[in-house]
């Protein structure tokens, strides 16, 4: 080699989720993941603790309100992730780095203009808000307040959220999990210092919350930037360019979130039918969800990433693989839970003084309703493949159908017939038929997508086109040669 000649440029590193057993992958990905989702679940559960032991059920309701509120800007903040993941993760794959780094750029740069904008525009709108939430008197009051404190720092949970996405994305599940760790921890520490110690009541929740988004923004930069070196110089252009991909996988992302609590108010509305016992009883049922099946929450964001990835380097084998094995493990992780719940319902009853139809209700679900939750993985495994393989609207289409085809007339089915057990027996009867249809339907994606691959490769010039599946973003359809690059394209009609 002369002088003269510039050394070669270093081969990519072969991405991590392209070798190695898929199964181990999926564990480690959803137990750290779990770890970190597990956090916010038990600081958020925390959190409300110390205020109801303020005395006070105005406080503890102004709470309740303001996290309504919130849900929608993490929702959005969590839409952003996933097309950040999802795009990111597929140009390591394909062993594009420099790609990956100006789309991570892109996306940071994407969810802080959202999230300002977002903030901004729901200051002055926050009293009307609660108002028609229900909140009155000294409880809109003090929820105002306390969503005037927090909502400014949404723009720094957006960036947290999207650093630990691409912290997965490049297989950094250890440094993903900081991010959320290091928030919830922080705010179970001053948590009780603000709200008794300097007797800041509800402000000072709301001020351990600003600081918990600020450690998740710095630990989030950190990871990405000094350990990975998965940022570059923030560009404009770069930035409206990737617009685009991204908000065609963030904005059904999006959508699909929200009909979660959409779901959840048909069933509470029912369930407030019967008294008092009964919603107690339902409520029980929530807070026991998020700790029993943790691990489901966490799986749809864990394994975009190993999706992703086999995506971006056409390696729809292990494509394949990921979401049976993400199944096997879902079924196996029910399983344990179910006989868990079965064992613990007694305790779960008396710890918390339910009795008449709340105690029934807790037990009717540990032992009939708690394995469906294997269909609820499975939705969520569909949605995974759909945000990660470049068919996000499916995502909204099934969260939405489940939602509302699959609540409405089962509940109110099981309601006629059974009365309150009926209720969530109807809710888990649709959730049962829409997450055998969705992990289906992403399964059959798959098969669509490693067809059109084999095609390719015994002929490379194929004189007609193969028909564009539904459903997806331009992006993946030029990538995968059902749309050319040099014309635009037109979606399924």
């Amino acid at each position: 080699m002369s002088a003269t000649t510039p050394p070669p440029a270093p081969a990519s590193p072969v991405p991590k989720f392209t070798q190695g057993a898929v199964m181990r992958h999926v564990v480690v990905m959803t137990a750290t993941g779990s770890i970190g989702l597990m956090s916010i679940f038990v600081v958020d559960f925390l959190n409300l603790f110390y205020i109801a032991m303020l005395g006070q059920q105005e406080l503890a309701a102004a709470i309740g309100y303001a996290g309504t509120v919130l849900f929608f800007t993490v929702s959005l903040c969590i839409g952003i992730t996933i097309a950040g993941t999802a795009l990111v993760s597929r140009a390591l794959g394909a062993r594009r780095r420099e790609e990956a780094r100006r789309i991570a750029t892109s996306s940071l740069v994407f969810m802080t203009a959202i999230t300002v904008v977002l903030s901004l525009a729901a200051l002055p709108l926050l009293s009307p808000i609660l108002t028609l939430f229900g909140a009155s008197g000294r409880t809109h009051d003090v929820a105002w307040r306390f969503l005037a404190i927090v909502m400014p720092a949404t723009p720094l949970m957006g960036l947290g959220m999207t650093c630990s996405g691409v912290l997965r994305a490049a297989g950094d599940a250890r440094r993903a999990m900081y991010v959320t760790l290091s928030g919830g921890l922080l705010t179970a520490v001053l948590d009780p210092l603000l709200i008794f110690g300097f007797g800041l009541g509800v402000d000072g929740a709301a001020i351990a919350s600003v600081l918990s988004r600020v450690a998740l923004a710095l630990v989030g930069l950190h990871g990405c930037t000094r350990a990975h070196d998965l940022l570059a110089r923030p560009s404009a252009g770069a930035a409206l360019a990737d617009a685009r991909p991204l908000a065609d996988i963030a904005v059904p992302a999006i959508i699909a979130n929200i009909a979660t609590p959409v779901g959840n108010a048909i069933v509470t509305a029912a369930m407030a039918r019967y008294g008092d016992s009964a919603v107690a009883g339902f409520a029980v049922i929530g807070r026991i969800v998020p700790l029993a099946f943790g691990a489901i929450f966490a799986l749809s964001g864990s394994i975009g990433a190993i999706l992703g990835q086999n995506f971006g380097a056409g390696r729809l084998d292990r494509v394949r693989r990921t979401l049976t094995d993400s199944m096997i493990f879902i079924a196996v992780y029910c399983v344990v839970m179910w006989i868990a719940l079965v064992l613990l319902r007694e305790s779960v009853v008396r710890v918390f003084g339910l009795s008449g139809e709340g105690a029934a209700l807790v037990q009717f679900f540990c032992i009939y309703v708690a394995p469906t939750w294997l269909f609820v993985g499975a939705t969520f495994v569909a949605n995974a493949a759909f945000n990660n393989l470049g068919f996000p609207t499916w995502s909204s289409v099934f969260n939405w159908g489940r939602a509302t085809v699959g609540t409405v007339p089962f509940v109110w089915l099981g309601a006629t017939q059974f009365g309150p057990q009926g209720v969530i027996a109807g809710q888990a009867a649709g959730t049962v038929v829409f997450g055998i249809a969705s992990i289906i339907v992403a399964l059959r994606v798959v098969d669509r997508l490693a067809a059109h691959d084999l095609r390719a490769q015994r002929d490379t010039t194929p004189e007609v086109a193969p028909p564009v599946p539904p459903f997806s973003s331009d992006k993946a359809a030029t990538a995968l040669g059902w749309a050319d690059p040099d014309e635009p394209f037109e979606r399924e009609r």
